[in-house]
């Protein structure tokens, strides 16, 4: 019998300011034996997120640096094909971090490293997504840090990510105005008509300071209470100038310094002002909120009352050129890679 090949992306260099297609390796391996308690996993999707760019340098983060001539780590979403596991059985859709690969093999009995799901009302892809570490990262984010109570205004950037499309929607549903930034008119457009905020400001219109400044202004007429931080740099800035006393930020991302570049804060002294509650958090750390918040996000999606976008790249091979174009805000929502 022939052994099935195994496609994978490995990490061939770390990147000196921005990744390239040439830091990455394709390689085929065979798949392994399966060994008692271990199941063979066919992946359909696989996760592209903006953390990864961190994971790529050796320097000091809250995770451990990808290792070089391994397999690209992410989360996958697929089939369980093999399964010499009581636990699994072939045909299980399940969802673990599979990494940049078309296969992989898990030991069932490690807990947490695969996880059912059910299929017939929500997606497979959407586990990766909305209802998957995304989802559970806006979820708490806003519940836990910002609290935002109805009548608040709560501004998200990044809106049109897979993060920032659900920050928003929960806090409508908490009966907040909701104020997302994002780059261009489409995505503007989408932002407020499809995902229901009530408005979005196009930063890509307002390079300086002063005028993204007075874009929040004219967008959140009361202030700004909650704010979900997604890029840092100008658009913190802004944003801090028209915080309202005892706002709240939680901290998610900064990808604006993703390559290395310096994040200056023009006016910190904006966060004692205002008595700013300033909060970095990691979604990982936070495991035992996990089921509440996939319970709440997977009726909501189930029901059709959240919704969201994928932009979906086909084949493992387009891997590498999708996650430089998830950098650089090319994608819409979720950004995937289709392997079946």
């Amino acid at each position: 019998m022939t052994k099935t090949l195994n496609k994978q992306w490995q990490l061939a260099s770390r990147p000196s300011g921005e990744p390239t297609a040439d830091n990455f390796r394709l390689v085929e391996a065979p798949v392994p034996e399966l060994k008692d308690g271990e199941v063979l996993v066919r992946h359909h999707f696989m996760s592209l997120d903006p953390y990864m760019r961190g994971r790529m340098n050796d320097g000091k983060s809250y995770a451990q640096p990808q290792a070089l001539d391994a397999v690209m780590g992410g989360g996958t979403a697929g089939e369980v094909v093999a399964s010499k596991s009581a636990a699994f059985a072939v045909g299980d859709k399940v969802v673990g971090m599979g990494g940049w690969q078309e296969y992989s093999v898990v030991d069932a009995a490690q807990p947490g490293m695969l996880r059912k799901v059910d299929t017939k009302h929500i997606p497979l892809s959407a586990y990766l997504g909305t209802v998957g570490m995304p989802g559970v990262t806006a979820w708490y984010g806003l519940n836990k840090i910002i609290a935002p109570k109805a009548g608040e205004t709560v501004v998200v950037s990044a809106a049109s990510g897979a993060v920032g499309t659900v920050v928003g929607q929960l806090a409508k549903a908490k009966g907040c105005r909701a104020v997302g930034l994002a780059g261009g008119p489409e995505k503007c457009r989408v932002v407020v008509e499809e995902f229901g905020f009530d408005e979005c400001i196009d930063y890509k219109q307002h390079p300086d300071l002063k005028s993204l400044s007075a874009a929040l202004k004219a967008a959140c007429p009361k202030g700004i209470d909650g704010y979900f931080e997604n890029v840092g740099g100008m658009t913190l800035d802004a944003v801090l100038q028209r915080m309202n006393a005892f706002g709240r930020i939680a901290m998610c991302g900064m990808i604006s310094g993703y390559n290395g570049e310096p994040i200056p804060m023009t006016q910190p002294q904006l966060i004692l002002v205002s008595r700013l509650l300033l909060q970095g958090f990691i979604v990982s750390e936070h495991m035992e909120v996990w089921p509440q918040a996939l319970k709440e996000i997977g009726g909501l999606v189930a029901t059709g009352k959240l919704k969201y976008r994928e932009s979906i790249a086909e084949g493992i091979e387009s891997a590498p050129q999708a996650f430089l174009g998830l950098l650089k805000g090319k994608n819409f929502g979720k950004q995937l890679v289709k392997l079946v």
